[in-house]
């Protein structure tokens, strides 16, 4: 593509998606490829260190897994995967005070579809598929916090709409057919759908910012119920891993999409999650140039979910996950550890991006 700054750089978790491989980093100029930052916009993660340890946790952890599925409503982008008997009211409020409120209503007044999409109901929830949080005890015992979500629904709901946009214009642009997919379809600068893209975008990555925070209080809460009074002492990070930004690079300024890909500048905190029942990461980016200064958000996948279904059994699933306590039906069996690439080679191929801050070990998963 004619507007791609100086190379597309590729994780080691790298993996076939929509749009862009995942894992991978496209910096452009002038120009912004909607469906390679996606639907699930703002992805990302967020972790907190409490100063709780292991030996303070009970001998069971079922309860304490209940208490965070109870606490965090989970599912699909539709209603049934928000607050289902009405949002309660300090989260309408943060909404409101926040100025997420007011801010989706100017994106709405120019594409209604957006306001119709579930927003408020979605706030503090987690999702489905990879989405997960988590405890896990790092190399000192101390017991972390982790979770994994996005701008749900009304993510979404923004990055179809603009999807579809950009083949629509993609259509009447000259040269058109010589394009070999639709998805890389793109709005560029001198064009108004590409202010309005940049503003809908930005609210969604803020969104998913906030849905994290929210996530983390609710989580912190229901954790409370269970262990012996803790502080929490350290915040690692909140982060995406599926977004745009502008930037510098290469001594141009840029917007970078990183598709599975986080911010790994010099000195900056990151997590690179492992799979269920694997091993996770704090880390802290080298700043390397030729990556743009981003690293991998996780192990990447071995194999589709179908085929992970057909490949794996429920038992197998309840071995590879033995120690962590975590859903070991067929439900999940798509998640399976063994359907992701391995960490600790994802890790090792990418010594030259990040350094190792801090290795995690689950024994709580939650997943959607």
């Amino acid at each position: 593509m004619h507007f791609v700054h100086i190379h597309v750089a590729v994780m080691p978790d790298v993996h076939l998606g929509r749009g862009a491989t995942i894992g991978s980093v496209i910096p452009t100029r002038g120009a912004i490829i909607p469906a390679a930052v996606g639907v699930d916009i703002g992805c990302g993660m967020m972790a907190w260190r409490t100063s709780v340890t292991a030996d303070q946790l009970p001998d069971s952890l079922a309860a304490i897994r209940s208490g965070i599925e109870k606490a965090v409503p989970h599912g699909g982008i539709g209603p049934k995967g928000g607050w289902k008997n009405g949002v309660p009211d300090p989260i309408a409020r943060q909404f409101v005070k926040s100025g997420l409120s007011e801010r989706l209503g100017r994106i709405a007044d120019k594409r209604p579809a957006i306001g119709q999409a579930n927003h408020v109901i979605h706030m503090g929830s987690l999702g489905t598929g990879n989405h997960f949080i988590e405890l896990c005890l790092d190399e000192e015992d101390r017991v972390w916090v982790m979770l994994h979500s996005g701008s749900r629904g009304v993510g979404n709901g923004i990055g179809t709409l603009f999807i579809e946009e950009a083949r629509n214009m993609l259509a009447q642009r000259e040269g058109a057919a010589a394009v070999p997919d639709q998805d890389l379809a793109w709005f560029e600068d001198d064009e108004p759908v590409f202010a309005d893209y940049v503003e809908a975008v930005g609210w969604a990555q803020d969104f998913a910012r906030a849905n994290r925070e929210t996530m983390m209080e609710a989580v912190l809460a229901a954790l409370r119920e269970h262990l012996p009074a803790f502080t929490v002492d350290a915040a690692a990070v909140n982060c995406h891993h599926n977004y745009v930004a502008r930037e510098h690079h290469y001594g141009a300024d840029v917007w970078v999409t990183r598709k599975g890909a986080v911010r790994a500048g010099e000195g900056e905190m990151g997590i690179i999650p492992g799979s269920m029942g694997a091993k996770s990461f704090i880390v802290r980016g080298k700043g390397n140039a030729a990556s743009f200064c981003s690293c991998s958000h996780g192990a990447g996948r071995a194999m589709s979910r179908t085929a992970a279904r057909k490949a794996f059994t429920v038992e197998d699933h309840a071995l590879a996950t033995a120690g962590v306590e975590c859903r070991k039906d067929k439900g999940v069996i798509d998640e399976t550890p063994a359907a992701y690439k391995s960490i600790d080679a994802v890790m090792a191929a990418q010594s030259d991006l990040i350094d190792v801050v801090h290795t995690l070990k689950q024994v709580v998963c939650v997943k959607g």
